[in-house]
């Protein structure tokens, strides 16, 4: 299950050390540590983490075909979650150690800055090849944080990017050994600590309206 461990000033939310799919009670845990993220005072910043072969495989399928009844209040967990870390009033930096699929790659996406392993393991969005469409939200949130050619080409091919190919796309914003993903990821975090507070979240808020409004539209279905 997901941590939350401070240093210094920038908080290190580590996702877990398997697929770190998301379950309703994963979801849960990742929610508690965001409001102590954003309760807290003073400068600060987030780096979200993860430990061993996976960042985030995304949604529980499992889960989800078991639950059908509960698919509505399910897409509206995630689609917060998104929502809520695309406009946290604080800088975020998703630090990509593994492979980094789907629903985990939106969350990717909703951090400020993100950095990815060089070497080895992927960032897709292999929708295209699991028969399950982007939500409009999904759809929304990916195109606002990719280039034009870049989001088609992920969405539509389900390229498996690496690290390196990545941050050619301008889909990561730095490519790096293995042990420098998480220590570079910090890095840029405390560079911006200064950042955090009221100002900061009015920024996102309204520089990504449409996003969060499509996002939290209790209309937009899952699959």
């Amino acid at each position: 299950m997901p941590t939350l461990d401070r240093h210094d000033n920038v908080f290190v939310l580590d996702l877990g050390d398997g697929e770190n799919r998301f379950h309703p009670d994963w979801l849960a845990s990742v929610d508690a540590a965001l409001d102590e993220v954003e309760k807290a005072e003073g400068p600060r910043a987030l780096v979200t983490a993860a430990t061993g072969k996976f960042f985030s495989n995304g949604l529980d399928l499992e889960w989800l075909s078991a639950h059908a009844d509960q698919q509505e209040s399910y897409r509206g967990s995630v689609h917060e979650l998104f929502a809520r870390v695309l406009s946290l009033p604080v800088i975020t930096v998703a630090a990509l150690q593994g492979h980094t699929f789907a629903a985990g790659a939106m969350l990717s996406l909703a951090h400020d800055f993100r950095v990815m392993r060089a070497d080895r393991g992927f960032w897709c969005l292999p929708e295209a090849d699991i028969n399950i469409p982007f939500t409009p939200g999904m759809s929304a949130l990916i195109r606002s944080r990719l280039a034009p050619q870049t989001a088609h080409e992920a969405m539509v091919t389900g390229r498996r990017y690496g690290g390196s190919a990545a941050a050619a796309a301008g889909i990561v914003d730095r490519a790096v050994d293995e042990d420098a993903v998480r220590s570079t990821a910090v890095e840029i975090a405390e560079a911006q600590l200064s950042k955090a507070g009221e100002t900061l979240g009015t920024i996102k808020a309204r520089m990504y309206a449409s996003v969060l409004d499509t996002l939290r539209d209790t209309a937009d279905p899952l699959g």
